[in-house]
């Protein structure tokens, strides 16, 4: 019974150290390989990428980017171009990587620039700001 309740505990915490370090090792390069233009796509190149996180699955398998253009344009047309060049991709990260496994690279839209943003509008409220100064 002990056992059953270590488990739940275990998966609730979160990602492992182990995780994290892969997951920041893959994003610093990926950020790399789009800044310097180094895939072969001159569509996807035309674009300047931010790489704002990059979460791992327990196994190392899958890394999830979540990416976002310059400016917020053309995230879709980002995403496609990404989920196109993702073997070259992949095979770039493999290089600076000490894995058994190049992990199987997903993209997805970074929606915390977002969010910030609406955070800030709502704390500029006056309502919002009557609360909170009381």
């Amino acid at each position: 019974m002990p056992d059953m309740a270590k488990n739940r505990s275990h998966s609730s915490e979160g990602p492992s150290q182990r995780q994290l370090r892969v997951g920041e090792l893959i994003r610093r390069t990926l950020a790399d390989v789009l800044a310097r233009g180094d895939i072969h796509d001159p569509d996807l190149n035309r674009y300047s990428i931010t790489v704002g996180e990059v979460r791992t699955s327990p196994d190392l398998r899958v890394a999830t980017a979540y990416v976002v253009p310059l400016g917020g344009k053309g995230q879709e047309d980002v995403l496609e171009l990404l989920h196109r060049n993702r073997s070259e991709l992949r095979r770039m990260v493999a290089k600076n990587l000490t894995l058994k496994f190049a992990p199987e690279l997903r993209f997805k839209l970074d929606d915390t620039f977002d969010r910030m943003d609406d955070t800030r509008r709502m704390f500029e409220q006056d309502t919002v700001r009557r609360d909170i100064e009381s």
